[in-house]
């Protein structure tokens, strides 16, 4: 299951974002889906709007993986003294979960607290700590990696990933 905006939307990754933007980003995410697929039946999350494409429940499980990956990363850089962490691709990661065998609307109160978690991880960070980083290893060359960026990362990762889910119900609505 590759992430299908990996490729094209690499770039949208490193679009500056203030930590307000982040943390607004990251907090309302599991909202946002909650709102977009509002309505939906059971079968509607698990149909692919076309053949090859993903369901909202895949897009969903995916971006658990990611979540699952990039925040723990967050949580490892903070609780260690400059750690090093072995990058491992979401992509990757899902094959060892059930993720995208879950129901829908269990999978998403799973990422609601989740999420939850990870912003009453990052609140009260003073700045200074979204700066500290890990060296990341395993996927080339060894690379610094910040909280922010990680934080970053996932925000932006996400709104790809919601322009995706709105397609796919304006798809199954049509």
């Amino acid at each position: 299951m590759l992430c299908p905006f990996l490729a094209t939307e690499h770039g949208v990754y490193d679009k500056a974002l203030t930590i307000e933007e982040n943390m607004a980003l990251l907090a309302e995410a599991p909202a946002r889906i909650v709102a977009l697929t509002d309505g939906l039946t059971a079968v509607e999350l698990v149909t692919p709007p076309e053949q090859g494409e993903w369901s909202a429940r895949d897009v969903l499980g995916h971006l658990r993986a990611c979540s699952d990956m990039w925040g723990g990363y967050i949580v490892k850089i903070l609780i260690e003294d400059h750690p090093t962490c072995k990058a491992v691709n979401p992509t990757t990661w899902i094959k060892s979960t059930d993720y995208l065998e879950q129901e829908f609307r269990p999978s998403l109160e799973a990422f609601t607290a989740q999420r939850e978690e990870l912003v009453a991880v990052l609140e009260p960070l003073p700045p200074e700590a979204w700066l500290r980083t890990a060296t990341v290893t395993g996927a080339g060359k060894a690379r610094e990696r910040s909280v922010q960026m990680y934080a970053r990362w996932l925000a932006n990762h996400e709104q790809s990933h919601m322009r995706q889910i709105k397609r796919l119900v304006e798809t199954l609505n049509a």
